[in-house]
């Protein structure tokens, strides 16, 4: 090698390692002052284990080869609330020591106890922080669906939905989707956060492509009403629509309809989006209908958290409220009450041909594997047909209420605890006493509003609540929890 060429690689290696040496102490100095800001986050591994051979199931009410659907709680239904943590994962919890997850100990394909310890190093917690709400994420006929279609197709072509990514599976799963929301057609995302922002960007293109100039003029843009504490997806899509130039955003109170009133009578322009993954609860439900009807506008309403869960077919809060006719665009994700993975946009074919043209997050997102597909599916056909589910979480709400005192109206409940050292303290009481519940801290809340999310499911017992609510107890002034209620302070996460 020439000495000129040797000179110029040993002077390259050593500003490589200049800029490396910089970014290793300027990420270092971000860490610091994360922690200082107490903005640290840590992963806390949960050891997933198999059943026990032992545990035996009851035969099903309804068998074919694919399908198996019972009418009641089964041993296995457990397996989605009952977590193992090895000690010192539980110890560096309780400590509040930062983690990335080294606890866990993979070896040869599985979690090696003998490295973490023996069964006796593992600590059993009852999960009260999930959002597998109806247990399905434990559901046989779903394990079996994702299995075989593995067994039969791999993950299935690989690529995003608009080369290769997309197949029969896909298409069987959007067409039950979009029959349980009543509509017209629907359109799978990889997940529920992808599933908003491209709802939120092809909202936006709309006044991009029908501008006379290159931008719109203001008049020409779409004016956007959303909750001030609607989801972070929903905001980050807007946030993309408005620096696209396509929007204009208005921020109303939360669940404040009398404010959103407000703000469209005095809103001239012509193209107007209402956005909330909340229902009016506190209004008649025949109010809010009568009031999207004379608004003529489009509703675009993100469901989460209520899809399987409410409605007595599971259709969500539109079916539950008979409301589905007024909701133009209806989000939902998979990987909650589905127990599951990815989203869903359930809206008229003409919309649905407008996200998959212009929704960057799903024309740039690979498809979801088909296995995914296929287990979601079956997780559609067993949430309608098992509606014992259903019936359940709710006996779980009731219980809740009765236990604390506390009128809670959703499986979602957002206890404030105030300072962040408190939510802290009392989610490592709670972990000391057998419960996994996680503390919810700024950014995610405003400082001083730190809180405890507790998540109800349908294969808690009313044992477990029990011994929930004497546990949280004491740590938690139950009385002061129902003025915020009332007041209107506590919202769901």
């Amino acid at each position: 090698m020439p000495n000129e060429l040797k000179l110029l690689c040993t002077h390259s290696v050593k500003q490589m390692e200049g800029r490396s040496c910089c970014w290793d102490a300027w990420v270092e100095e971000a860490l610091a002052k994360l922690h200082s800001l107490k903005l640290l986050r840590s992963l806390r591994p949960i050891h997933v284990s198999a059943p026990d051979p032992s545990i035996t199931t009851a035969a099903p009410t309804q068998q074919t080869d694919d399908l198996e659907v019972f009418d009641e709680m089964q041993p296995r239904d457990r397996l989605s609330v009952e977590v193992d943590v090895a000690v010192p994962t539980i110890r560096s919890w309780l400590l509040d020591i930062p983690s990335c997850g080294e606890e866990a100990i993979w070896e040869d394909g599985a979690v090696s106890r003998e490295k973490a310890g023996c069964s006796q190093h593992f600590k059993k917690l009852i999960l009260f922080s999930g959002n597998d709400y109806l247990g399905l994420s434990s559901h046989p006929t779903v394990g079996k669906a994702a299995a075989k279609a593995a067994q039969e197709h791999g993950m299935g072509p690989r690529g995003s939905a608009l080369v290769c990514g997309y197949t029969n599976y896909h298409r069987r799963l959007e067409f039950s989707l979009a029959e349980l929301k009543k509509k017209e057609d629907c359109l799978l995302c990889p997940t529920g956060f992808a599933a908003n922002m491209a709802v939120m960007v092809a909202i936006g293109n709309i006044s991009r492509l029908l501008s006379a100039g290159s931008q719109p003029l203001n008049e020409e843009k779409v004016a956007i009403f959303s909750d001030a504490l609607n989801h972070a997806s929903i905001i980050d899509g807007i946030h993309l629509a408005e620096k696209q130039h396509g929007v204009e955003v208005f921020v109303y109170r939360h669940c404040d309809m009398s404010h959103l009133d407000e703000m469209l009578s005095t809103c001239s322009m012509k193209k107007r989006v209402v956005v909330t993954d909340r229902r009016f609860f506190r209004y008649p439900v025949d109010a809010n209908a009568c009031f999207l009807q004379l608004c003529g506008l489009i509703w675009e309403f993100p469901q989460a958290h209520g899809t399987f869960v409410c409605g007595e077919n599971g259709g969500g809060v539109a079916e539950a409220f008979n409301c589905e006719g007024d909701v133009d665009i209806c989000v939902g994700t998979l990987s909650k009450a589905a127990g599951c993975h990815g989203g869903f946009v359930a809206c008229s074919k003409r919309w649905k041909q407008l996200i998959l043209s212009r929704g960057r997050s799903f024309i740039y997102s690979t498809a979801a594997p088909v296995p995914f597909v296929a287990a979601a599916h079956a997780a559609v056909i067993v949430a309608r047909k098992e509606t014992w589910r259903r019936r359940e979480i709710w006996k779980r709400v009731k219980d809740f209420q009765i236990l604390t005192g506390i009128p809670i109206a959703s499986p979602i409940i957002s206890l404030v605890a105030g300072t962040e050292e408190k939510a802290l303290e009392a989610s490592r009481h709670l972990l000391g006493s057998g419960f996994h519940v996680t503390a919810i801290r700024p950014p995610t809340v405003p400082p001083n509003s730190c809180r405890l999310r507790i998540t109800l499911s349908a294969v808690h017992t009313t044992d477990d609540l029990k011994k929930l609510t004497e546990a949280l107890s004491c740590c938690i002034d139950f009385r002061e929890v129902f003025v915020h209620f009332t007041n209107g302070h506590a919202a769901r996460l």
